[in-house]
């Protein structure tokens, strides 16, 4: 294994362009995450990612393509079947989802909903398919006046569960999502149950950092897996842990916002160890993406792109970063969903010539480049479940 470092970027719902399948997934095809957020604020000022190749992938606004990209370019066509996190990170690490994990258009069974109440001990409020701001801003008085919590799911396949942090501590509120995570399995076997803690009055209710995802269990071993097999250290940041349930896993943390993820980027670099950095930057999709905010949305690639250049300096020859994506969350698209796109590939290597290379089959590209990094060979097969 050679002392070499690699960094993975996930800009969460930063896809560039309807897959060819996008409408058997109800998207129209002219969605593109990052081109169509460029284009609602009249252009975007990314002069790092565009030296990379960005403006090769989508016809994003402010950024020309390059004719000389530093990093190797592609379109990544997702191969599993969805349009989700999990689904997407998944793929990116070897795992393939042959069959889309159970949604919940018109809310939960009622039975499913009375074991859960049994198991809490208390009753709960909504039920129904939601925006997280606005069932908080609507059931949030109630739920203060009660302590019942708020459960809400949305096109994707999520148990989510929200509490204000006066009211339901943080700790109990994690204890409860935990119940819903074992009880949900086969025929609900639900991708993710998650923790949705918030603060406030009522009018000015705001989501706080103690958000925490309970993934399915990935099936093993993921190229994750084999990394550490291999010896590498691996390290996890914003919601890596959680999608993966810490497997392949050595350590990591959770972050509040974008900027924090890129700074703990930057702190890992900065410490000069070998080993593979792996940070999802949620607040594309979380912040901007669903809430439909394209101006957020912009502003915040502009953000992300002026902290590249300084994890571009701490890279030396034989490390590598890599900026992808897990889905589209494209925010001009109607509704609130996630959209299906291609994944953008910027694959940079100090001292190694870039290229275009056109549309590529897989998200599992990243893992597999990760694993090449490392000398560590990649399987023949993807895992499939």
């Amino acid at each position: 294994m050679k002392e070499v470092r690699a960094v993975v970027i996930v800009v969460d719902g930063g896809g560039v362009g309807a897959s060819e399948d996008a409408a058997r997934y109800g998207d129209d095809p002219r969605v593109n995450s990052i081109a169509n957020a460029a284009r609602a604020a009249g252009s975007v000022r990314m002069p790092v990612l565009e030296r990379l190749g960005l403006g090769l992938l989508a016809s994003v606004r402010g950024v020309e393509p390059a004719s000389a990209p530093l990093a190797a370019c592609a379109r990544l066509r997702e191969q599993s079947n969805g349009k989700d996190s999990v689904t997407g990170h998944w793929e990116m690490m070897g795992i393939r989802i042959a069959h889309a994990f159970p949604t919940y258009p018109h809310g939960f069974p009622s039975d499913l909903i009375e074991r859960y109440e049994a198991l809490i001990g208390r009753r709960i409020l909504g039920n129904e398919v939601a925006s997280g701001t606005e069932i908080i801003e609507r059931l949030g008085p109630e739920h203060q006046r009660t302590g019942y919590p708020i459960v809400y799911t949305s096109a994707d396949s999520v148990f989510q569960v929200a509490a204000h942090e006066d009211v339901v501590p943080l700790e109990l509120l994690w204890e409860w999502c935990q119940q819903a995570r074992d009880m949900l399995v086969p025929p609900n076997r639900v991708n993710r149950v998650i923790a949705r803690p918030f603060s406030g009055s009522a009018g000015s209710f705001v989501r706080t950092a103690g958000r925490r995802d309970f993934a399915v269990r990935p099936p093993s071993p993921s190229l994750l897996e084999l990394l550490e097999e291999a010896g590498v250290s691996t390290y996890g940041l914003g919601k890596i842990q959680d999608i993966y349930s810490c497997q392949g896993l050595a350590g990591g943390s959770r972050t509040a916002d974008n900027a924090e993820g890129l700074a703990r980027t930057l702190e890992w670099l900065q410490k000069k160890t070998s080993g593979f950095c792996f940070t999802n930057l949620n607040d594309f999709d979380s912040k901007y993406g669903h809430r439909r905010d394209p101006l957020g949305y912009a502003k915040a690639l502009e953000a992300m792109d002026a902290k590249m250049a300084d994890l571009l300096d701490e890279l030396h020859e034989g490390d590598r970063l890599i900026v992808t994506a897990d889905h589209g969350c494209d925010p001009t698209a109607p509704g609130t969903d996630h959209t299906r796109e291609f994944a953008p590939l910027l694959d940079y290597r100090p001292g190694v010539a870039g290229a275009f290379m056109g549309e590529l089959d897989s998200f599992a590209q990243v893992g597999e480049r990760v694993l090449q990094t490392f000398a560590v060979p990649a399987p023949r097969e993807m895992l499939s479940v």
